[in-house]
């Protein structure tokens, strides 16, 4: 009984909070238009001219590879290998390696389609997101060091700073998990069909368009912190860098108040965690697969307080 009383206060709680926040919306909408505008327009511009191209290629590329049943080739070619480097677990080969080259949200994507397929148990599942969804090297080499910090000899440091925790932290933890033993298949069972691509195309639109929803709705929220904070640096890149990096990572690095000393472990601690933009973008990749959401948050902050160290200690 007091379980039921409980679930339903949290759930009375979540529908004020969500009133809540809607309201919210519509009413800076209605008091700030040209704000509104102008940040729902940066917003899909960021999504049609970075990350639509970038992503979808490989997101309909993936989706293809998964269900015609090659990825299943490939990494039994390559078990012996891949074993030895993942720790018995030679399904995470693919999620981690996508994950870290191509950067958010693949890494969450592609394991949440090897869920749905049966070939990741829920524990392996829950690590792999959690290790996988990281800011992809291209973003960290270009805009975060170059265009915006302008450091261009910390390169190196920076993506073992970022991603050098994550990896080891959830290799670690895979290596204390039972493998999936899937379904034994005698043979291959591959396939490859005009039914197949026209699934992985649309699924690679659907998700992409998602992600571009998502941007527009956070970069409305980074605006309303700019109107939150007023006057207030030290807020305003608190705010906009925990609600969404991008612009964090611009509102940081043209600070003139704070030395690079102070902004490079700002704006690593708010890449490795990924804002709640890239938190809320996770949650919607991965419904209905029943990763845990907790698992990935605490995940995250425990790499934030790791790289957001090690960020002081070698500027």
């Amino acid at each position: 009984m007091r379980i039921l009383i409980k679930n339903n206060v949290r759930t009375d709680m979540k529908k004020r909070l969500s009133i809540f926040i809607i309201m919210l919306f519509i009413l800076f909408i209605l008091i700030y238009p040209s704000d509104c505008v102008a940040a729902a327009a940066n917003g899909l511009i960021l999504w049609y001219e970075n990350i639509l191209p970038a992503l979808l290629p490989f997101t309909i590329f993936s989706n293809i590879l998964i269900q015609s049943g090659y990825l299943d080739d490939m990494i039994r070619a390559a078990s012996p290998l891949l074993s030895r480097m993942f720790f018995q677990h030679p399904q995470a080969a693919y999620p981690i390696i996508s994950g870290f080259l191509f950067g958010f949200p693949i890494g969450s994507k592609t394991t949440a389609d090897l869920m749905r397929e049966g070939k990741l148990t829920i524990q392996e599942a829950n690590i792999l997101c959690a290790m996988c969804n990281n800011i992809s090297p291209v973003f960290v080499g270009s805009y975060l060091l170059i265009s915006s910090l302008e450091i261009y000899h910390m390169t190196w440091i920076t993506y073992a700073i970022l991603y050098l925790p994550p990896l080891i932290s959830g290799l670690f933890l895979l290596s204390r998990q039972k493998a999936c033993c899937g379904k034994k298949k005698s043979a291959s069972r591959s396939n490859l069909n005009f039914q197949i691509i026209d699934a992985g195309i649309m699924n690679g639109f659907e998700t992409l368009l998602k992600l571009g929803g998502y941007i527009m709705l956070f970069s409305l929220m980074a605006q309303m912190c700019v109107r939150v904070a007023g006057k207030n640096e030290l807020l305003l890149m608190c705010l906009t860098g925990f609600t969404e990096i991008t612009n964090g990572i611009h509102v940081i690095a043209q600070s003139i108040s704070y030395p690079l000393a102070f902004k490079y472990p700002m704006i690593i601690g708010f890449t490795a965690f990924g804002g709640l933009s890239g938190f809320a973008q996770t949650a919607s990749m991965v419904k209905e697969t029943g990763i845990s959401m907790r698992f990935y948050l605490a995940f995250r902050l425990v790499q934030t307080i790791i790289s957001t160290l090690l960020a002081f200690l070698f500027i």
